[in-house]
Order: C-alpha cells, then structure tokens, then sequence
C-alpha cells in the first residue's frame, strides 16, 4: 500500500512540477537550460511507472499541460480587471484555460502510450514527433492559439534560431524538444556506446547550428543600410487603457500622441498603436481633422489603429490617413482574438448578459483578405495585435514588401509576463518571414527589429517615446515564407522513417 501511495504520489507530482520548471524557460525569464531538466525528467518518470491504462497516460500528460499554462497564462485574468462585470469570471478563466489547453498534452501522451514506448532511442524521436504535432495542431484547431510554444525558450540565443528562415517555427519546436530529451539517453537500457554517439552527434549539431547562425548574422551586419524617403516614427504612448470605458476626450488623447511623436517638418511617416483613440470610428474622424491640423503637415502620413464600421459589421482596422484625415488604404483584421473581440456562439451568449471583453457589445467581424499597405515606393504588410503570433501563411501573394508592421494595445496584459511573451513572436516572425518589423504598443513593448531578429531600438512597456528610423537593411524572401509548414511536414516525415528504421534495428 505504502509502494502504491508513493507511485500515486509520483504520478501526480512530477508532471506538475516539470510544467512549472518549463514555465521559467520562457520569455521574459528565458531560462532554456531548464528544459533539459524537465523533458527528461517528464520522460524517465514516464516510462518507469509503467502506465497500463490510455486515461492515466493521457492524465500525466494533461497535468503537465495544466500546469503549464497555468504558470505562464496567468495574466490572462487581466484582461477582466477592467470592467466590474468581467472580475467574477476571473477564477474560472485562469483554470478552465490551462485546463483546456493541458488537454492537447494529455493527447499527445495518449498517443505515446499506444506505442507501447520504452527507455529506447527511438522513444524521444517518437514523443518528440507526437508532442511537436499535437502543438501544431493547438496552433490551427478553433482559430488557433500557438503561444509558448517550447521553441520560444531559445529566443534571446540569436545564432541558433537563424535556421527558423529555413525551417519555421514549427520545426524548430520538432528540433528543441528532441534536443530536450536527449540527456534521458543516460538513463535508458541501451549500449554505452549507442548513448555516447546520440549525444555527440546531439552536441555536433548544436554547435553546427550555432556557427551558421553566426556566419549569417555576420553577413548581415556587414551589410550596409539602405536609406530611405521618408522618416518612419515608431509612437510608443502610455495612455491607460481605461479610456475606452470613462469617456475620455479624444482631443485631449491627440495631443499627447502628437508631444509623444516629437512632430516636425521632415517628411515622415506616423505609426501609433491599436485602437489608441478612444470613441472615435474611422468613419467620423473627419470630425478632429482640425484638431489633427495643429500638429500634423502636408509631408506627414499618419498610420493608426482604429475601429471600421461597414454596413452593420464592425471592424479593428489599420488605417493610413494623410495630414487631412484622408483615407490612403485601410486593413482589416483577420484574425480576432475569442472573447475578446467576439463573443462564440454571441446570438446565444447575448441571452445571459454576457459580451466580448473589449468596449461595446457588438463582436468584431474578420476579414479574410491581407492586402499590403502601400506608400510611395515602400509596401508594409499589417499584423495587428495577436496576428504576429501565427507561423506560415502571413501573405498569400507572390510580391515582395519592406516591412511588417504590427500595432498593439498590450494594456490588456496588466504589467504581467504576458508583455514580454507577445512582444517575443515579433522576433521569430521577422527571422521566418525575412522582414524587417515595426511595432507599435501602447502599453506594451515598441520596437524596430531587422530581418535576423535583432533587436535595433527598442521601448519598454513602463516607458513611453519614439523610435526614428530613416535607413535600413533589406531582408529577402526567405525558403520558409515561400514554403510555409510544408517544411513541417517533411521533418515530420523524415522522423517517421528514423523511428520505423530504429524499429526494425531493435527486432533485428
């Protein structure tokens, strides 16, 4: 009984504790080295409990998952501190959240499970395979939520995530996660010799991938800027984001984000935040063009983010204005933020008193087109708010652009870790896409980065100011914006055929 109370207890405790652990390998902490406590740990452990039943495998994997995003999804109770009417949902959010999401782990331990694994080789090409696609699928299934995904853990290690050009982040979430496991190669009943090549060839190719990201990053930055014709102004204000909800005087707002902006006359681009003036539609800012023209020239374009209305659907829109108010070229967001933006199953919901989080009752509609915005000879592509965490599939279309251009409200994060982890994507998506980004945050992080992921100027959430940019350094097309996850696939393949060829080593 005393043997059964202590394997219970195991079973329970350590896939909680290795999901806390994994938690501190992420942005802001970054702490990468702790993985490789924790995925070997959470695999040896696994394997020595001998779990006869599918429901208790997919339970390990399901405590892991859940305290996981409870440890690092926490902030997400922010988001309802800003009405009354929100803060009773706040335990249910910051536990039934993790819950569903530890979900897609218990799944990919209960795929493991019937695989019949054991301490061999080939069981961390497998888990790595399972859990890599499992969090492919947690990036697409219901609209998709691909945050913290264990890649991001090596994000401030510039040289090795070079390769996301070539590969993507979904592949490189296949790489590190095997790379995680391989010190369990200790511990398994397997040839000395067999344990000693799994690490040296594990260590060659780390250092390998090193050096190229270093060759590549060298090259780059002994590339010369490019100038440009216009001075783009990164605005980074702090307004709080309680002026959507106590009737703040746009006015008022326009002339901070005007002193923000350091306004001159040389001819420039203005780029401000998401939604960042309060009550106004794009549809009646004519009605502040005067109070725009105390600030704003004829050599001045002006981008910000701003709700649409069309007929009766509502849009959170990315406008290009000129000094007058005049509307250049508008996108509309794709990619909406569930219960933030809209409210699922609303014709049902609406019934119970309940509404998005965000100002006003009506859901944001999406829109399906991503056309880029264009200025002079310079095209931008629009990313607004939590479109810049998506992987692949970012502009459909053949033809080349300059920059992405991602424009944020962040106050919805409280002054939580949630910040940093939104602000990271930017890093990974410039590397994958080979673009240059500039980001636009209130209440959150601003930044210029260039097409390696470097970070050229930056603003921190507690500040606010503005980042110049009158020159840079052209990125290029890169193999994975051409391709996309179909590079995911053929890893996913090629790990197919290294797992059939191990198995028919081991019955030989």
């Amino acid at each position: 009984m005393t043997r059964n109370y202590s394997k219970n207890f195991i079973f329970y405790l350590v896939p909680f504790i290795c999901g806390l652990i994994s938690t501190f390998s992420l942005p802001p902490y970054n702490f990468f080295f702790l993985n490789f406590i924790s995925f070997p740990f959470l695999l040896l452990i696994y394997l020595n409990l001998e779990i006869k039943k599918g429901f208790s495998s997919f339970l390990y994997g399901w405590i892991f998952g859940f305290s996981y995003f409870f440890s690092n999804i926490y902030w997400i109770a922010n988001s309802l501190t800003v009405e009354e009417i929100f803060k009773p949902l706040i335990p249910f959010a910051i536990t039934i959240i993790p819950l569903f999401l530890g979900i897609f782990y218990g799944i990919s331990f209960l795929i493991f499970f019937y695989f019949k694994p054991r301490k061999k080789i080939v069981s961390i090409f497998l888990f790595a395979l399972i859990f890599s696609f499992i969090e492919y699928l947690r990036g697409h299934i219901l609209g998709g939520f691909p945050w913290n995904l264990i890649s991001f853990s090596l994000v401030e290690i510039n040289e090795f995530i070079q390769i996301l050009s070539y590969v993507g982040t979904y592949s490189l979430n296949l790489f590190v996660v095997t790379i995680f496991l391989v010190p369990a190669t200790i511990l398994f009943d397997v040839p000395s010799k067999a344990k000693l090549i799994t690490v040296l060839l594990t260590v060659i190719l780390i250092i390998s991938n090193l050096i190229f990201g270093n060759l590549v990053l060298n090259k780059h930055n002994n590339t010369p800027n490019s100038p440009m014709n216009i001075i783009v102004k990164i605005i980074s204000p702090k307004i709080d984001l309680k002026r959507f909800f106590d009737g703040t005087d746009p006015s008022l707002v326009i002339k901070d984000l005007a002193e923000v902006g350091n306004i001159d006359s040389r001819d420039a681009l203005y780029i401000y935040p998401e939604g960042i003036l309060p009550s106004i539609n794009l549809n009646e800012i004519q009605d502040y063009s005067s109070v725009f023209g105390n600030y704003f020239q004829n050599n001045h374009k002006i981008i910000v983010g701003i709700t649409r209305y069309k007929e009766t659907e509502i849009f959170n829109s990315m406008a290009l204005l000129d000094n007058d108010l005049k509307l250049i070229s508008v996108y509309d967001k794709n990619k909406l933020v569930p219960f933030g933006e809209y409210l699922p199953f609303e014709n049902f919901l609406k019934n119970y008193g309940f509404k998005k989080i965000t100002q006003g009752y009506q859901s944001f509609s999406s829109a399906s087109e991503r056309d880029l915005i264009k200025m002079n000879d310079t095209k931008f592509l629009p990313l607004i708010c939590y479109e810049i965490i998506y992987s692949g599939g970012l502009y459909k279309y053949s033809d080349n652009y300059d920059f992405i251009i991602n424009i944020s409200e962040d106050g919805w994060f409280g002054k939580s870790i949630g910040i940093d982890q939104h602000f990271y994507h930017s890093i990974f998506r410039s590397i994958e896409e080979g673009k240059n980004i500039i980001r636009s945050a209130n209440n959150g992080i601003s930044a210029y980065i260039d097409s390696k992921g470097q970070i050229i100027k930056k603003i921190e959430s507690t500040q606010k100011g503005v980042i110049e940019i009158d020159s840079y350094k052209r990125g290029s097309k890169t193999i994975f914006s051409s391709f996309g996850n179909k590079i995911f696939f053929y890893f996913l393949i090629f790990y197919i055929t290294v797992i059939f060829l191990l198995k028919k080593r081991e019955r030989q």
